[in-house]
């Protein structure tokens, strides 16, 4: 496997795959974005998205600052992708693996992709040598609340705030 593939690449059958988002795989990860937001209820992406996307994903840092998964169907279709990065926690003084996005298409929800993905995102945290991966979700998505407590993550409630930082000037 090359450093961009977190399992290999299937031959075409019957099953769907989970593997390392690739650039052409970009204009279908801001759909499924388009689609995720529209799910939680919050704005949709802006329209320059894939732009400052693409170089997170695809740009020449090793390892990349943004790392993607997707889940493949076994037509090729992705019907969904979930993002990570590291990032810092003081109060351990030691990185963890955040996981920003995990998203699937209706209808394909249900059928182990789910675990897939995220097993895939314990993967990339291995590959970066750390030993723990945190998420958020919102309290009203009970499915996804049911489905991380079977998984065997663990909750903390906090609220997540976000502060604009206005431009000088």
């Amino acid at each position: 496997m090359d450093d961009h593939t977190l399992v290999p690449d299937a031959v075409p059958g019957p099953s769907p795959l989970v593997r390392r988002a690739r650039p052409h795989d970009l204009p279908r990860i801001v759909e499924l974005m388009r689609e995720h937001t529209a799910y939680e209820k919050a704005a949709p992406p802006t329209a320059d998205v894939a732009d400052r996307l693409g170089p997170l994903l695809f740009g020449t840092d090793a390892p990349p600052r943004l790392h993607c998964v997707v889940a493949e169907l076994a037509g090729g279709e992705v019907v969904g992708y979930a993002t990570c990065a590291a990032e810092m926690s003081t109060w351990d003084a030691r990185e963890y693996l955040h996981m920003d996005c995990l998203f699937l298409r209706d209808g394909t929800r249900g059928h182990g992709l789910g675990r897939q993905l995220l097993d895939a995102v314990v993967a990339v945290a291995r590959e970066l040598g750390l030993t723990e991966v945190q998420w958020q979700t919102p309290v009203w998505n009970e499915g996804a609340v049911r489905f991380y407590n079977r998984l065997g993550g663990g909750a903390k409630e906090k609220l997540r705030y976000t502060l604009p930082v206005p431009p000088i000037g």
